[in-house]
């Protein structure tokens, strides 16, 4: 796939359902009694790897012709220990959220992917897991393929969070389900909470203490889950691509619908607000408990700015086209304390220096920060841009495409079936220069 110089992006677009909430309800309506309806679930390569694996711990999980995913639950305690590993391809947050699953079951489950998420790191996820009586394996004491095996008898704990991920502290939250007694996560650092969320909707007997910048998470274990129908609402993460191709492309207005806005999800709206962007959030309403809007958006001279450590959480998975705005820019935008990129399906952090570098833009960096002097003349293009089987660095290099000289083109367009499998058929409806090899 590649992409050529665009402008006058117009139109209305809807974005896929969003992709953290897609995986968790397909595990808690697994884990429910009764059939839940989830109307707009996410059908990416990552979501079908949940669905796969929760099907052979005895789910069933069915798509009708319109579209709408019927889950038949087998309750709490009722999974059934897999006959083969389990294949979870690239996507980690199905495999982590699933380790937390199995913990607290007293079934052995050996979780394998593909290459890259063969090399990602696993055992901070499952070093906490340990205090519920489980114990595992690793290659190398850190990366998949990974033997768990759960705990006979679950040991509720506390815990607080060293390091800002949903993910360890969900996949905490997903084994004190079937653990008697109340397990504690501490979350200090506003990580997304779509799993709360949804627990709370499930009729999970948990609670939520505020306690100045910290939040205390309360799950009462051994309670069944009711079945429930719900709406998944577009992603932001996916939605942001399009956003920030119309903010940098001239001449253009669209309008994104249907989107999520959740207060440990918004920081890239908030850092584009501050760029400058022109964005309108309109047509408020509640959906599956969340604030969902349209946003309009409109070609903006975008100026620079500096991206704090604490947004982070807020915004993990946006920094990659995050920089590529920046990269439009008027000034230097720093965004700092940007570690956790080196742990995500590429090296996010290389990643944006080499598409950037590759661009002709200047950049530097220092420890965990990078720095970009953005210009608002037209980027230079004309290479093919390694993906290392990484979507948002994907998408991201075909955005800068659509501002630069020359095309360009990315080594592997099948990885952005990972998170937004029509992304060609969205941005083509608007307008953008995105073609097919």
């Amino acid at each position: 796939m590649k992409s050529i110089s665009s402008k006058k992006l117009k139109g209305n677009i809807l974005i896929p359902g969003d992709k953290s909430i897609s995986h968790r309800v397909v595990i808690l309506s697994a884990l429910s009694i009764g059939k839940s309806k989830i109307t707009g679930l996410l059908e990416s390569d990552d979501v079908i790897k949940t669905i796969e694996a929760m099907k052979k711990f005895g789910a069933e999980i069915k798509f009708k012709n319109n579209g709408i995913c019927h889950i038949n639950g087998i309750g709490l305690g009722g999974i059934s220990e897999p006959k083969k590993p389990l294949d979870f391809g690239n996507s980690g947050t199905s495999a982590r959220l699933i380790m937390g699953l199995v913990s607290t079951h007293q079934i052995t489950t050996i979780f394998t992917g593909d290459d890259s998420l063969s090399n990602r790191p696993m055992k901070r996820v499952l070093k906490p897991l340990e205090n519920f009586g489980s114990n595992f394996s690793l290659r190398d004491n850190n990366y998949l393929p990974a033997i768990v095996k759960g705990s006979k008898l679950p040991i509720p704990f506390n815990f607080e969070l060293k390091e800002p991920s949903a993910q360890i502290k969900s996949a905490i939250l997903l084994g004190a389900l079937n653990t008697p007694g109340i397990t504690k996560v501490i979350d200090k650092f506003n990580t997304r909470d779509h799993t709360e969320r949804l627990l709370e909707l499930y009729g999970a007997d948990i609670k939520i203490n505020k306690k100045g910048s910290k939040k205390e998470i309360l799950v009462n274990g051994i309670n069944d889950l009711k079945a429930i129908d719900l709406d998944v609402p577009g992603d932001p993460s996916s939605a942001i691509f399009p956003i920030i191709a119309a903010l940098i492309c001239a001449d253009s207005d669209i309008l994104v619908k249907n989107i999520l806005i959740n207060p440990t999800r918004d920081g890239a709206f908030r850092v584009l607000k501050e760029m400058g962007a022109k964005l309108d959030f309109v047509n408020h309403r509640i959906l599956s408990g969340e604030d969902v809007y349209d946003i309009r958006v409109r070609s903006s001279k975008l100026k620079a700015t500096i991206i704090p450590k604490n947004l982070a959480p807020t915004m993990i998975d946006d920094y990659p086209i995050i920089a590529v705005a920046a990269s439009n820019a008027k000034g230097k935008t720093i965004m700092k304390g940007l570690s956790e990129l080196r742990h995500k399906e590429s090296n996010r952090f290389k990643g944006i220096l080499d598409l950037l570098i590759s661009s002709g833009v200047k950049v530097e960096f220092k420890k965990d920060d990078i720095i970009i002097f953005g210009n608002t003349n037209v980027k230079l293009g004309g290479f093919a841009f390694t993906t290392n089987l990484d979507h948002r660095m994907a998408m991201s290099a075909l955005i800068m495409g659509m501002v630069s000289k020359k095309e360009i083109k990315i080594d592997n367009s099948d990885t952005i079936n990972t998170s937004f499998p029509n992304f060609y058929n969205v941005m083509s409806k608007i307008g953008a220069k995105v073609m097919r090899d």
